[in-house]
């Protein structure tokens, strides 16, 4: 158990103090065993579980805790959330797409917390690589994205490996009306603050608009005119469409990137790179893209398909209008599709103008560093080689992703070429090390 203060971990996390929310769940964990959180996006729900979770997290090689996530971007945010609240305690992030020797050689030595997705988790542990019988907690985190059918079989095969004493904590920010019988549920309780004041961040404008006289792939290029540099996310239903309709902005003049789940790993994280660093205005996406992810600032949300139900229209339109700012939200109608009921019938039509100009490219570009945390490679040390040997300015570096082999680092586009040049053949901590614009 961490002897560390919630106050300590709160301090090291910048968090002035804990929202009702979490004060609510926290002291609700200590009651009830079976407990559900619903809350909105980008409402705190990581560390109102994290908290709780160290009562039973120790440092003597077994893992006590377990944390299941539907996508490996929001278990990869997770994990990065944990390790800066700095408990000492280990944790280990396994999920699809990643090395399995590296995770196999990460669990040689128990963790304190494993954090996954469903069919990672069932293959270490058929494996032997993760011992559940000493789990005394488990967070089903987006619950209501795990427990669909696509994941039943990985779900159930982790349950029933898992100690029927151990603590169960779901969060989302929409409700199931059944829970799966392998989940063994006898007196569930729910905090519920999803129509909390406090936790709502922002208002959302939402509008409707007519593609009457143009292709959904055309009005979406004019509307994202209209809208200008902003952020934003266009949902589509379909990868197929989604790579379209990215590809069909680019050729546009908008900076875009694409995302879906057939993605190879280092391709999605390119892509949301990108788009959190400043690089790419648009995100072109399926609904992975709804849950979980940590993209901030954004302004608008385009449904270029419609969502087929209202969870979906709440997880998409919750990307906006997060941490106090307001939001856009914008359906695109064509040919006989309608409004769905669960939508505000009351929407206002927009229709921008024929004449409206390409907004301009982004002020970042992103660098690409074939090296990570692997090589003993973190931010200070690409900041420091940066500015001695790129010659950057510190404003003129932005936002830096460091993962296990490799890193993204965002500089001024402006400096791209000369840095570029400054740092051909240049080593970093003594190691030649690829570094080229992001593809």
């Amino acid at each position: 158990m961490s002897t560390l203060s919630f106050s300590t971990i709160l301090e090291r996390l910048n968090i002035a103090s804990l929202n009702a929310m979490q004060t609510d769940f926290i002291n609700a964990a200590k009651e009830h065993n079976e407990l559900v959180l619903l809350s909105p996006t980008g409402s705190g729900k990581t560390l109102a579980f994290l908290l709780p979770l160290l009562e039973f997290l120790k440092n003597d090689g077994n893992t006590t805790a377990m944390v299941v996530t539907p996508t490996r971007e929001l278990a990869l945010q997770i994990e990065q959330v944990f390790k800066k609240m700095n408990t000492g305690l280990k944790v280990t992030t396994v999920y699809g797409g990643h090395s399995r020797e590296v995770e196999d050689n990460s669990l040689v030595e128990a963790p304190a917390l494993i954090v996954g997705t469903p069919g990672r988790i069932c293959d270490h542990i058929q494996r032997g690589n993760i011992e559940t019988k000493g789990i005394e907690a488990i967070v089903l985190d987006e619950f209501d994205k795990s427990l669909e059918l696509g994941f039943d079989d990985e779900m159930g095969f982790i349950f029933d490996h898992l100690p029927q004493k151990a603590k169960l904590f779901m969060t989302s920010a929409t409700n199931i009306e059944e829970f799966p019988d392998y989940l063994h549920i006898s007196t569930l309780h729910v905090v519920n603050h999803l129509e909390s004041v406090e936790v709502n961040k922002g208002s959302v404008e939402q509008f409707v608009v007519h593609c009457s006289e143009l292709s959904k792939k055309d009005m979406t290029f004019r509307l994202l005119c209209h809208l200008g540099t902003g952020r934003s996310i266009v949902f589509c239903s379909f990868r197929e469409t989604v790579e379209e309709v990215a590809k069909h902005l680019s050729k546009q003049g908008i900076s875009s990137v694409f995302y879906h789940g057939a993605m190879e790993q280092k391709d999605r994280e390119v892509a949301l790179c990108k788009f959190r660093n400043g690089s790419a205005h648009v995100l072109v996406s399926t609904d992975l893209a709804a849950r979980g992810l940590d993209i901030p600032d954004v302004d608008f949300v385009l449904h270029y398909h419609l969502p087929a139900t209202e969870d979906v229209l709440i997880h998409r339109n919750g990307r906006t209008a997060r941490m106090h700012a307001d939001g856009q939200v914008y359906i695109l109608l064509e040919g006989k599709e309608y409004l769905p009921p669960f939508t505000n019938q009351e929407m206002q039509e927009v229709e921008p103008n024929a004449n409206e100009i390409v907004p301009e490219a982004p002020n970042w570009a992103t660098l690409f560093v074939n090296a990570g945390k692997k090589n003993k490679i973190n931010k200070i040390d690409i900041v420091g080689f940066l500015s001695q040997k790129g010659k950057l300015k510190k404003e003129e570096i932005g936002l830096i992703e460091v993962k296990d082999f490799f890193a993204f680092v965002a500089i001024k586009r402006s400096k791209l070429r000369t840095t570029l040049d400054f740092i051909r053949d240049e080593k970093l901590k003594n190691q030649r090390i690829k570094i080229a614009p992001a593809r």
